[in-house]
Formats: C-alpha cells, structure tokens, sequence
C-alpha cells in the first residue's frame, strides 16, 4: 500500500513484522558481537557454527559472519547472507540475539560461486541450526501458559 508515495514497508522499521530484516533486527555494532562470542557455541553443522545469548529487547536479533577464506567469492559471500537471512525472517525465534558463523569452506574458485545445490545446502544447514531454537521457543511459550 502507497501513502503519500511512500511505500508501508519502508515506514516500518522498528523491526515490529517478523517478516522483515530492519536494522532493529540486526547486530551491528562490534561489543554486541563479542558479547556474544564469548558464549560457547549452541549448535554447529557441517559448514556453521550457531552462537545465541539471550537480550533485554522483545525480538531476535541476527548477525552473520562469512570470513573471505571460507568463500572466496563476494557473490558467494552475498548468497550466503541473503540465504541467511530469508531464514531468520521465516523463524519464529525467541528474544535471543544470535550469530551465524560459516566455520567450513562451502566451495573453492575451480567451481561455480553459486549454485541451485549450494543454495539448497545453505538452506538445509540453516534449517538444522535454527529448528532447534525454534522448539525452544515453542517450549518455553508453552511452559509460560
């Protein structure tokens, strides 16, 4: 919907709609990311690492870290965090500010920078690390009542 030619989505960005990645969403300053760091990992597949601690705010917060060592392409970077993205917005996730770290190189210069398999990869890695949070939430939801 267009009011005064500006589109609703920009206007919300307090981060309200579970659906959007607003930068209420995010982690984005450095003493936010060690603060989480310095917690032990909570999960790890074969290419991430999941690291969560709790937050004083109302929603989940994201921050992603993909090094150049383990995708040696920016298009590959990109896919990464996009892919990363679209599953944190599909989540349903406790007040918990989490950090997604890729751990493991997922492909090397000799093959594509992105592909519909490394993509589904992605996604299937993803699943398995953030399914687990989601239960968790359900669970502890289900307890409060």
């Amino acid at each position: 919907m267009i009011v005064d030619g500006v589109n609703d989505v920009t206007n919300n960005i307090s981060g309200d709609n579970s659906q959007d990645f607003a930068r209420a969403r995010r982690i984005i300053k450095t003493d936010e990311f060690s603060s989480v760091f310095r917690l032990r990992p909570v999960q790890r597949t074969t290419h991430f690492v999941l690291y969560a601690r709790p937050n004083q705010i109302s929603h989940a917060r994201l921050g992603i870290v993909v090094a150049k060592r383990y995708a040696p392409r920016a298009v590959t970077r990109n896919t990464i965090k996009r892919v990363t993205r679209e599953m944190f917005r599909l989540s349903s996730l406790p007040a918990v500010d989490y950090i997604i770290r890729l751990s493991h190189s997922v492909n090397n210069k000799a093959q594509p920078a992105t592909t519909v398999h490394l993509k589904t990869m992605l996604r299937t890695e993803l699943r398995r690390l953030l399914l687990p949070q989601m239960t968790k939430a359900i669970g502890s939801a289900g307890t409060r009542a």
